[in-house]
């Protein structure tokens, strides 16, 4: 069979059939449709204003790599104004992290972008792979989820900047909304297809791929010959996710829509007022500031149950008690530094969902709908 024409432009060979949507596409105009969705989630979600510091989460990977072109690539043909940086947290893991960071060095170099590097050895005196050497395989992305989090954070207030922007896409708040569903932690569910999160301790983080299908991702770093780093975390393999994610990709061999169709799915759920009710307040923590649902956060605890030998501090009922037998914590226990909210806080009005949309090449009702004023 004769190559088709591409359906948007009607003039190159289409060289591309989408994940998303099934739409055969040149390269060219596959650029532009995956540029202008991206540039639709940010403008209806009114995501940036003018003048905003983002500091977007580099870890070396195909999401951050082509988030961090895509911002950059966005950021000057729509005007958004912001200052953007690039922020990698180094967990210590050696033959993974290290080889990664050298990638996003190679970025900040290619794209222009200030880089901003926070280890966990500089911030929390352990390393990922002396936590391991201690705790073992079986609950370490719990440590290092935690600590991550906090250091994204901690990056974002040395760089005084107003917003994190990370490279979660579709596929990972698919897998978030299964795995909170099959947990039946109610707290999550109730917030994590949210595209846009802040507390009154925390740092606006947002989602700008919430809508891109992880393969259309990877699709956009090969045919614009982005450097990244493929290889997976050594420690992870064995992570809860993996079994949400093996039924994702299972579902979306059947049917496509199937990521899209569960974000919706979450984003219906609601929580009933009297299970809030039940939920914990936030809180600050009493020995580092950042943000907590009781007296010590949760990397606090972590931290002291590795610096006192009980490693399942954190992590279960028994560790905890084992911890609160074991008696006051030690004057000379390493303690993380105490956290502050960055002093840059922007007012001006968001981006409006109003900014002008781009024209596609040939007959926009082509498009699928790809290029309307809402998430995809």
């Amino acid at each position: 069979m004769a190559p088709r024409n591409c359906a948007l432009c009607k003039n190159a060979k289409a060289i591309i059939k989408r994940p998303k949507t099934g739409q055969q596409t040149c390269k060219e105009c596959f650029f532009l449709v995956f540029e202008t969705e991206v540039h639709n989630t940010i403008t209806s979600a009114r995501l940036f204003k003018p003048g905003d510091r983002v500091a977007i989460g580099a870890s070396g990977g195909k999401d951050s790599t082509v988030l961090a072109y895509v911002m950059k690539v966005l950021n000057e043909r729509y005007n958004y104004g912001l200052d953007l940086f690039l922020l990698s947290i180094d967990e210590g893991i050696t033959g993974y992290r290290d080889d990664s960071l050298e990638t996003v060095k190679q970025n900040q170099r290619d794209y222009g972008i200030p880089l901003k590097i926070l280890s966990y050895d500089e911030l929390y005196g352990w390393t990922m792979d002396a936590v391991v050497s201690q705790v073992g395989r079986k609950n370490n992305c719990t440590f290092c989820g935690v600590f991550r989090r906090q250091a994204l954070d901690r990056g974002a207030a040395m760089l005084n900047v107003d917003h994190i922007v990370t490279g979660h896409n579709a596929d990972d708040i698919a897998e978030t909304v299964l795995m909170n569903i099959m947990r039946g932690d109610i707290a999550r569910l109730g917030r994590c297809t949210s595209i846009c999160t802040q507390g009154e301790d925390t740092i606006k983080r947002s989602k700008p791929f919430k809508y891109a299908y992880e393969k259309e991702i990877v699709m956009y770093a090969y045919f614009k010959s982005l450097l990244y780093f493929s290889t997976e975390c050594i420690y992870s393999p064995d992570a809860y996710r993996g079994h949400a994610r093996a039924f994702l990709k299972d579902l979306e061999a059947a049917r496509p829509s199937a990521v899209i169709d569960i974000i919706h799915s979450g984003e219906a759920f609601q929580v009933r007022e009297e299970v809030k009710a039940t939920q914990k307040a936030q809180q600050t923590c009493t020995r580092c500031g950042y943000m907590s649902s009781n007296v010590l956060c949760k990397a606090c605890t972590l931290l002291e149950g590795l610096e006192r030998g009980i490693a399942d501090a954190g992590i279960s009922d028994r560790g905890r008690r084992k911890l609160e037998a074991a008696g006051p914590s030690p004057d000379d226990m390493r303690t993380i530094p105490l956290f502050f909210m960055p002093s840059s806080v922007s007012t001006t009005p968001s981006l409006a969902a109003s900014s002008s949309q781009p024209s596609l090449p040939g007959d926009a009702s082509n498009s699928a709908g790809a290029f309307a004023s809402h998430p995809p």
